[in-house]
């Protein structure tokens, strides 16, 4: 009996503590939640993700790849000093051929005049730049579409957490109500048990749902680059105004963008194929000073040198090129048929699906509307003794479930409408 009472002890013990902590917290000032609008939070990510960066970065790396192909087919110009020293001057009769110290400065300057593959290269990179190009604007819309998501999830766990906080309050006015006319004599303690366990049930509930929450802002806080967890402000406005001709979406789609430039990059190095085989020409410039100079070698000299080659033979190097580039334009075509099959699914698959979710929502407000309106009633005869507590309880439960189902049929239909506007390359804006 003593260690029974030892543990009850420890139990209030425990419990007195946890009331303290909870205290504490609730007096303890918070900092104020940061809030976002919709467009802002968008706006934020673009800025600010990682992701947009790394994409950046690429395109830098295409650039400088482009500077180089460009470089390839402009003059280079170098120049070099040079001393030498020997143990003694050379010459024979009197006459010095190689000083015992001389210093050479030369120059040489050089210039492709027939060089039909590395103009080709040339072009190709900017291709590459191109295709860079529209892959940040493909990620653009990939951290743009996360910040939506997460946005819209953020709008409807707070709806959520509403729906929880009015099944609490209906559930706390029937206990309230359950103990008023137990005190009273009036009612039961089965009754009263009854109330008070739909109460404990829809507090559970209601932590779980403002759980969600939370992780709901920290998730929008993560995504925006913040420092800690952000709210959504008010609910977007995601209409699509009327029909889009395919002509226009189509090509509006970043991914389809992409496929497009990639298979241009690679039909116009399968077209370039035949220049590997085109002669070849540089012309280089070498002017040179000697001092002291000597017998043999004049103080100034320069040297004016044309070259052209033709390749001939190359055991099929060429050959096996041209084959990879005709193998990577047959891939960048199935590539880019694939995306615009995948594109009209999409497109088609997001109106239909938005068609069915209002109707959807629709319905579920309309079975919210009546739920509530049973609950009014049911409470009603509970309290004038022509029903039980059962019914009160049952109309309460189908209430919430209703508030719920109508919470999620709008949240569905928020994303609906934002993955039709990405499906049309519409979003972001």
């Amino acid at each position: 009996m003593v260690m029974v009472r030892g543990g009850r002890t420890a139990l209030m013990a425990g419990a007195l503590a946890v009331a303290a902590v909870s205290a504490a917290a609730q007096t303890t000032p918070t900092a104020p939640l940061r809030r976002l609008e919709f467009t802002q939070a968008i706006e934020q990510a673009l800025a600010r993700h990682p992701s947009v960066a790394q994409a950046m970065e690429a395109v830098t790396q295409a650039e400088a790849l482009l500077q180089q192909a460009r470089a390839a087919t402009r003059p280079n110009l170098s120049t070099g000093l040079t001393n030498i020293t020997l143990d003694a001057a050379r010459g024979f009769d009197g006459g010095i051929t190689q000083p015992r110290n001389q210093f050479a400065f030369t120059a040489a300057a050089d210039m492709p005049i027939l060089a039909p593959a590395l103009w080709a290269a040339r072009g190709q990179a900017r291709d590459r730049v191109e295709v860079a190009s529209r892959s940040v604007t493909e990620v653009r819309q990939q951290i743009a579409v996360a910040a939506a998501q997460t946005y819209l999830a953020v709008i409807a766990a707070r709806r959520q957490v509403e729906v929880g906080e009015r099944a609490l309050e209906n559930a706390q006015a029937h206990l309230s109500y359950a103990d008023r006319r137990l005190a009273g004599g009036a009612g039961s303690r089965l009754n009263q048990l009854r109330a008070a366990q739909a109460v404990s049930a829809d507090e559970a509930r209601l932590e779980a749902e403002r759980l969600a929450l939370i992780r709901a802002r920290e998730a929008l806080g993560v995504i925006v680059v913040e420092n800690g967890p952000v709210d959504a402000g008010a609910e977007p406005m995601l209409d699509v105004d009327g029909a889009v001709d395919e002509s226009v979406w189509m090509s509006a789609r970043p991914d389809i963008q992409v496929e497009q430039r990639v298979r241009q990059a690679a039909k116009r190095e399968l077209d370039d194929s035949p220049k590997d085989w085109f002669p070849t020409g540089i012309v280089a410039f070498d002017p040179q000073y000697i001092a002291p100079a000597g017998l043999f070698q004049p103080s100034r000299t320069w040297r004016l040198t044309f070259t052209v080659s033709q390749p001939i033979f190359d055991g099929g190097a060429r050959a096996s090129l041209k084959s990879l580039r005709r193998v990577s334009f047959r891939q960048a075509e199935l590539s880019l048929s694939l995306a615009e099959i995948q594109a009209r699914s999409e497109v088609r698959t997001a109106r239909a699906s938005l068609a069915s979710l209002e109707r959807a929502l629709a319905s579920a407000r309309l079975s919210a509307e009546q739920a509530d309106e049973v609950l009014v009633i049911t409470t009603a005869a509970f309290e004038v003794g022509a029903t039980t507590n059962i019914e009160v309880i049952d109309a309460q439960r189908s209430a919430r479930d209703a508030d719920t189902l109508a919470a999620l049929a709008e949240n569905a239909v928020r994303r609906a409408h934002l993955d039709l506007l990405v499906a049309l390359g519409r979003f972001p804006g």
